[in-house]
């Protein structure tokens, strides 16, 4: 009777020590969850952030005064176009 109750005590000690152990882990991974979806939630706020900021530096007026200022480029016009012909290749004679 006392070695059953012996392997039952220690059974109990083990079962006790496995359950503190699991329930270490899951705290764990829960707190490794909740990090790892702060960090989602900051990287989603980022790429709107970036995407706004790259819609606003695309819009027509800025390029246009990007152009003019950096690149000292300007509005096309008759006066200044010029305008490429190329020789027509002469034809063969058909058969």
């Amino acid at each position: 009777m006392t070695r059953l109750n012996l392997v039952l005590l220690l059974g109990v000690i083990l079962s006790a020590m496995y359950l503190v152990q699991v329930q270490y882990q899951s705290r764990r991974l829960y707190a490794e969850i909740e990090k790892a979806q702060g960090e989602s939630r900051r990287l989603e706020i980022e790429h709107e952030r970036l995407e706004a900021e790259k819609r606003a530096q695309a819009t027509p007026l800025r390029v246009e005064r990007m152009a003019k200022d950096q690149l000292q480029m300007r509005q096309a016009t008759p006066a200044i176009t010029q305008y490429v012909t190329t020789a027509a290749a002469p034809r063969k004679a058909q058969p």
